[in-house]
């Protein structure tokens, strides 16, 4: 009788721990978001781009394209998310200071504070938010980036399942110059000038299409259409990595 009454204690553990075993798997962050990148209101950039991020747990892939901006510079690139933001790109309507274009700081009432650097190597905290040694610098105006197995934390990883994060490309040649200079200095840092920061094209992160992803009536340019399907490969091999690994994961349970 002992033994019988071991076996049915240990039997109603079991059976109690389920509920908590299934609510930790359902609150994991997994899934595919893809955004396409258009330029941002009021900053005139002749840019557009394609953009997939696969979570799995508290660890994202990167795969981005894009074509159309100033080239041979660098362009910091950032994953966006604030709580209390609108969880879109910035309109003309944020333009508060009334000079015909948005920086950063305006643009986040929309898009809200960077939660992922998108550097090419190295850390990828906000803390290199703007460490542009580290970012593409888009020969030719072209930028091909992809980079895994980025540590996010369980918020951001839900609000990029969400449909909440914003993916935003900077650097802005508003004199047409071929470089970052002028006289006013960058909203984030007064040691760059503010072409070298402002937003460029921007996209929100949503669940990614099973026929693929609707880049929208007019939103690509001739001139990019050839990088927007490179662009498309990558975000389909990266799918298939974020498949393959989702697989694995499920596999081992």
């Amino acid at each position: 009788m002992r033994t019988t009454s071991k076996i049915a204690a240990v039997a109603l553990g079991t059976t109690a721990l389920v509920p908590f075993l299934g609510a930790g798997v359902a609150q994991a962050a997994d899934g595919s978001t893809m955004a396409t990148l258009r330029p941002v209101a009021l900053n005139g950039v002749p840019a557009n781009g394609t953009a997939m991020v696969t979570v799995t747990g508290n660890r994202i892939n990167v795969t981005m394209a894009a074509s159309g901006l100033l080239p041979d510079n660098p362009h910091a690139a950032h994953i966006h998310f604030g709580a209390s933001a609108r969880h879109e790109c910035p309109t003309a309507s944020d333009d508060t200071s009334g000079d015909g274009t948005l920086n950063t700081t305006e643009g986040g009432p929309a898009y809200g504070d960077i939660v992922v650097s998108l550097t090419k190597t190295g850390d990828t905290s906000p803390k290199s938010g703007l460490a542009v040694d580290r970012f593409d610098t888009a020969p030719g105006g072209k930028i091909q980036y992809e980079r895994g197995s980025i540590n996010v934390s369980s918020d951001v990883a839900q609000a990029i399942v969400d449909g909440k994060s914003v993916v935003v490309v900077h650097g802005v040649d508003h004199n047409n110059d071929g470089k970052y200079d002028g006289n006013t200095k960058s909203d984030l840092d007064p040691s760059l000038p503010t072409e070298a920061t402002d937003p460029a094209i921007c996209g929100v992160l949503a669940a990614a299409p099973a026929g693929g992803m609707d880049t929208g009536a007019g939103g690509t340019s001739d001139s990019s259409t050839g990088m927007l399907a490179l662009g498309g490969g990558l975000l389909l091999a990266a799918a298939g990595t974020g498949t393959f690994t989702a697989r694995k994961a499920r596999n081992r349970a």
